[in-house]
């Protein structure tokens, strides 16, 4: 009876079924199977974990999955109802040196460093070498194991600064980060992560998929980092007003995080070996207007602050993918409008609030 209260209980609980909904197909695959995770307590490793720990009881699936983590303590926390599944085991380490668990494993799920960027030349170094010598420790584990599929979670950041031009980037677009900018690290970080991943696949035989993952909102997200519609989302709720850091014309798209997991989980399952697939919404919107439509649906009383005045001399800097291949090839498409995927998200953080 109290399971049951949980699970009724549970705030994600529509979330959750939605992914079922749409991935009910795919699960068959890892009856029985035994998964390795690496970034599991963050962004998106708790939306592995909660779809996997959801179709798990749904479908009985007897599967396990083992989360690396630097702290577990600090996890069972924020997310007791991961840490208590009998099926969800973690073990501790640093990606780019942990020991290697034993037993065997059957698919290796590698989301560490997935949503980092660089804040200052000393921090770029890190996020590079955990990206770099992090993959690398973990496409070491995948080989010993002799793994089926791997999945090595990327980003549209790899392409570098998206021109003008192009409404929304696709796969086959040949720009790169500049090299020399420490700002670059997480970008050419994750490109050298995917080449590791590319040799390895093919060293040893096992499946690789490649998501590239772009912007997305929903539980989970951090509102202290240095995406806009987090900090939004927080200004908005400790009553404003909303402050935009620049001139509010850089255009965006986000994905809510539900279709993120199915996107994920479609890719990992499903997706062809070393054929990277964009992640995320074609639903574009200006900063600024996402600041309006935030400050709306919580009906904040202040103004936008916008800090910073156009510059008509600078081209709008642009970040929407073409998710063209992953929708032709896979089906797979937003299904949750972005302000719908704000007033959830929203609705779970004022639920968080108040337990």
């Amino acid at each position: 009876m109290k399971e049951k209260q949980k699970i009724e209980n549970n705030p994600l609980k529509e979330d959750l079924e939605h992914i079922l909904a749409h991935t009910k197909g795919l699960w068959e695959e890892l009856r029985g199977k035994k998964i390795f995770i690496t970034g599991g307590t963050g962004f998106f490793g708790c939306w592995f974990l909660e779809s996997f720990a959801w179709a798990n009881e749904k479908l009985n699936l007897k599967s396990s999955m083992l989360v690396l983590t630097r702290n577990v303590e600090d996890f069972r926390k924020r997310a007791p109802h991961l840490t208590d599944k009998p099926f969800i085991s973690f073990h501790t380490g640093d990606v780019r040196s942990f020991d290697f668990p034993k037993g065997k494993f059957d698919y290796i799920i590698h989301a560490a460093a997935s949503l980092n960027s660089p804040r200052n030349e000393r921090d770029s170094l890190e996020i590079f070498d955990i990206i770099v010598e992090g993959t690398r420790r973990v496409l070491e584990f995948a080989g010993k194991c002799k793994i089926k599929k791997f999945l090595m979670v990327s980003s549209g950041a790899i392409y570098g600064k998206q021109p003008a031009e192009i409404a929304r980037i696709g796969e086959d677009y040949q720009g790169a980060p500049e090299p020399v900018d420490w700002r670059s690290a997480y970008s050419e970080g994750k490109r050298a992560a995917e080449l590791l991943t590319a040799l390895k696949a093919r060293e040893y035989g096992f499946e690789a998929k490649i998501p590239r993952c772009f912007a997305f909102v929903g539980p989970y997200q951090r509102l202290d980092e240095q995406w806009a519609i987090g900090n939004f989302i927080r200004d908005g709720l400790n009553g404003g007003p909303i402050v935009v850091k620049g001139d509010g014309t850089a255009v965006r798209s986000y994905l809510y995080a539900a279709d993120l997991t199915i996107f994920l989980w479609t890719i990992f399952l499903k997706g062809k070996s070393c054929l990277p697939y964009n992640v995320g919404s074609e639903e574009e919107i200006n900063i600024r207007s996402l600041a309006e439509m935030i400050s709306l649906i919580l009906n904040i009383k202040k103004d936008i602050v916008i800090s910073k005045k156009p510059d008509i001399k600078i081209e709008i800097d642009r970040y929407v993918p073409s998710t063209k291949l992953a929708r032709e090839k896979l089906n797979l498409k937003q299904r949750i409008k972005l302000h719908d995927a704000i007033k959830k998200t929203i609705k779970y953080l004022k639920y968080k609030e108040r337990k």
